[in-house]
């Protein structure tokens, strides 16, 4: 069976049947069919140089989903990235302030500016996914699957996925972010993380 194994650090681990083609990695991004979280797209609105006044705004701000949906959707004349997502990615990058902002390292408009905002904003439900979730199973386990966030989180709390590193709120993140972006079908999966099934 093979596997593939992500780090935050970008560190790319590739294993067992995978090794019959080494330039795989190289050729593409395997990951590529998981839609992109949060952070990734907080980082899309943060480089296209917002007004300092509407970053800060955000940066401080302390909404539910829904009520950070609708300020996005007020905003996109100011900050025109936002006019790029899709509704989905729009609800996806909501989720991710709902559970991020305001940003407790205090880092302002300024800061992010100078640092790469990828590296320096918390990490999403993707990035979790990847990270934690294929260090027993293939990802396609995880993604395929359309469960409710009771259901993530009952599964999460069991003793064999209860000493994953996250905490209560991470949790609930990562689960957030799979009943928005999971059940993926099959088809849409790359053939080479197919293997393992995709259900518990």
């Amino acid at each position: 069976m093979g596997c593939i194994r992500v780090s935050l650090g970008g560190a790319l681990i590739v294993c067992g049947a995978l090794l019959v083609n080494p330039l795989l990695a190289q050729i593409k991004d395997v990951f590529a069919f998981i839609p992109v979280g949060g952070r990734t797209l907080f980082a899309q609105v943060v480089a296209s140089h917002p007004p300092a006044d509407e970053l800060q705004a955000i940066l401080t701000g302390k909404r539910t989903r829904d009520e950070w949906l609708s300020y996005l959707k007020s905003k996109t004349r100011r900050m025109p990235a936002l006019e790029k997502f899709s509704e989905q990615e729009q609800l996806t990058l909501a989720d991710y302030l709902s559970f991020n902002m305001p940003l407790s390292s205090g880092q302002g408009p300024a800061d992010l500016a100078r640092a790469d905002p990828e590296k320096v904003l918390p990490p999403d439900g993707r990035d979790f996914a990847l990270e934690k979730c294929q260090g027993c199973h293939i990802i396609t386990v995880v993604i395929t699957q359309i469960r409710p966030v009771p259901a993530w989180l009952g599964t999460m709390n069991k003793p064999s996925h209860a000493r994953i590193k996250l905490s209560r709120e991470q949790r609930e993140a990562l689960a957030s972010y799979l009943v928005l972006n999971g059940g993926i079908p099959i088809d849409d999966v790359p053939e080479e993380l197919r293997a393992g099934g995709a259900s518990y």
